[in-house]
Parts: structure tokens; sequence; C-alpha cells
């Protein structure tokens, strides 16, 4: 009976000792296979992403893993929001905007043209409603995912041009690689606009089929040589002055996983936000002077004129865009209120910027 007892004992203390332990380490393991839009041997925009899986890695103990698979080698670029949906892959690393043409305004939650900053940016989407009604794009229409922001951009350019570019006249007629809602405002002043994933551009700038593109930042744009074919490279990036890309996984993947796996998930994608926007902001000044020194580049800003032309153009997208869409109309309305209990706080607590340089 002694020795009974002794047995039960054992077995209840080794339940207390290693019982609640060994719970999240039997967790089923995860494996995201992970198609991208961006190559990862660019800055940020491609990088953030290895950044990302290895963390989690490290933070789960193994329990979340992430495969990459460069653009094309698994899922198109154009095509990962339909494949994860599908549950042909179970996750997808992206920019929202690339589904533009199956939900009109959801490049809303990659970048606004004349939009916020980063630090207001991850206001809204975080302390605002913001991500809440970026999940509501897909699961209204159809789309059993989650989603959610892990990487954070510096500025872009405005572009590269062949010619520089004096006044509005001078962009009637151009054929230039423009992304998302940037690229509706451009067509308002009678440019012709596609989206070409970024290992395009260069070759269609060489060959004339392109006249200008936008793609990123310097030191991202300097990686695909687009200074070799188009010497005017102008500023302020006003379509995308911070920009987000996401992680995405299927709904059933997603909420088959413990509490403990998708809270890391969201917390590794929170870090990876802050590694991205440090990095972007970091490594650009440097490219630009290289760019004028060494590689014959005319780093130029817009003039106030040209400033105003784009932010008319735009602000005529966003009107017809909130009257014909009322998930854009919902979401913008929300961000612009946003912005101007935000603009309370913006004008009062930053000093005023310098002009740029010459």
């Amino acid at each position: 009976m002694k020795k009974i007892s002794m047995v039960v004992i054992g077995v209840f203390l080794f339940t207390v000792l290693f019982g609640f332990a060994s719970g999240p380490a039997m967790a089923k393991k995860v494996l995201l296979k992970v198609p991208i839009c961006f190559a990862t041997v660019l800055p940020g925009l491609g990088t953030s992403i290895v950044e990302l899986a290895d963390q989690l890695k490290v933070a789960s103990g193994g329990d979340v893993v992430m495969k990459i698979y460069e653009p094309g080698k698994l899922v198109a670029p154009f095509e990962i929001l339909d494949a994860v949906a599908a549950g042909k892959v179970n996750a997808g690393y992206f920019a929202a905007g690339y589904w533009e043409g199956k939900m009109p305004g959801i490049s809303l939650f990659t970048a606004v043209p004349f939009g916020p900053e980063a630090p207001e940016f991850l206001a809204w989407m975080f302390r605002g409603n913001g991500l809440k009604l970026y999940q509501e794009y897909y699961t209204k229409n159809g789309y059993d995912v989650w989603a959610m922001p892990a990487c954070l951009l510096a500025p872009e350019t405005a572009g590269w041009f062949k010619k520089p570019i004096n006044s509005a006249e001078d962009l009637k007629g151009l054929r230039m690689r423009f992304f998302g809602l940037g690229g509706k405002t451009l067509e308002k002043l009678g440019v012709s606009v596609s989206l070409l994933p970024g290992g395009e551009i260069f070759p269609a700038l060489e060959k004339g089929a392109l006249d200008g593109s936008e793609f990123s930042m310097p030191a991202i744009d300097q990686r695909l040589g687009f200074y070799k074919v188009a010497k005017y490279n102008y500023f302020p990036g006003w379509h995308q002055q911070a920009t987000f890309l996401d992680l995405m996984i299927n709904g059933k993947v997603w909420r088959a996983m413990t509490d403990q796996q998708r809270a890391l998930i969201k917390m590794a994608c929170m870090a990876n936000l802050t590694n991205t926007l440090a990095h972007t902001e970091a490594i650009q000044g440097a490219v630009i002077r290289e760019n004028a020194e060494k590689r014959g580049v005319k780093n130029l800003y817009w003039s106030d004129v040209m400033l105003a032309k784009y932010k008319a153009a735009w602000e005529e997208v966003a009107a017809e865009m909130t009257a014909e869409h009322p998930q854009f109309k919902e979401a913008y309305e929300d961000l612009q209120a946003f912005r101007e209990e935000y603009s309370n706080w913006e004008s009062l607590g930053f000093l005023p910027r310098e002009k740029p340089k010459k």
C-alpha cells in the first residue's frame, strides 16, 4: 500500500513540475511556406521577411518556422492572395496594393498619397481603426486569411525619369511604372501607368517601353540599376511617405495555431516594423550622395506648383473612389478623421522641416 501511495505521489509531483511546461512544447509545430513579392536581396523590402523568419524561429524555439520562396519560385507575386486563401500555400508576404484590382482601395493600407508618415501611419493602424478595417477588406470580400503589417519602409522617391519634368504638361503621354493610388493619381495627369514587378522594370526602361518609373527607396532602386538609364530622380515621394508590407496566413491554419504561436507571430511582426523602419531610414543618405557624386544622377525636389498639381489630382481620385467604393469610403473617412485629430499634435509637437539641399 505504501509503495502504491509513493507511486501516486511521484506521478502527481511529476505532473505538477513538468506538466504545465510540457504543454506548449507539445503543441504541433508550424511550418509556413511563404512566397514573397520582393527578392530577398533588396534592402528592407526583401531582407525584412528573412529577418522576421529568423527571429520567429528563435523566439518560438522552433515551433514556428518560415520557409521563404523567392518571387515566382512557388507562386507568382500577383497570385499570392488567391493561393493563400485557397490553401494552396499557407502564407505569403506582399504589399496589399497588389490586390487593388480585386478590392479597390485596399492600397490605402500600403501607402497613401500625401498621407501619413511612419509614426502617424502606425498610430492609425494599431491604435486607431486601421487594422480592423484592413482585415474587413479580406473577410467582406470572401478571403479567409489573417493579415498583419510586418514591415514599415521609409519614404520612396517620386520616380526616375529620362528627361527633366518642369511642368505638369511634361507628364502627359509618359509611360511609367507606378504603384497603387499614386498610379491612379498620375493617370489623372495624362500618364500611362502600368504595375510591373521589380525585376521587369529595368529591361522596360532600357528598351524604351517605359519613360520613367518609381519602385522604392534610393538604396533599393540603386540595386536595380535605374540610374543607368534614367538620370533624373525626383523627391519627395508624395505617393508613399511610408509603406507597409504584410504577412498573410491562411485562415484555417491561423485558427489551428495555439494562442502562444499566434501571439509570437504578432509580436515578431511588431518588432519587425521597428527594425525595418530603422534599417531603411539609416541607409538612404549615403546612396543619394553616391548617386550624385559617382553615377551622374540629378536629385531633384518637386516645386510647390508640381506638388499642388499632384495633390489636386489625388483629391480627385479620392473623391471618385469614395463615391464608388463603400469600403474605401469607410476606411478613407476614418483615416481622415484620425489625421484631423492627429494634426493637433503634429502642428505643435515637431520642429519645422528644413528646406531640401540644392
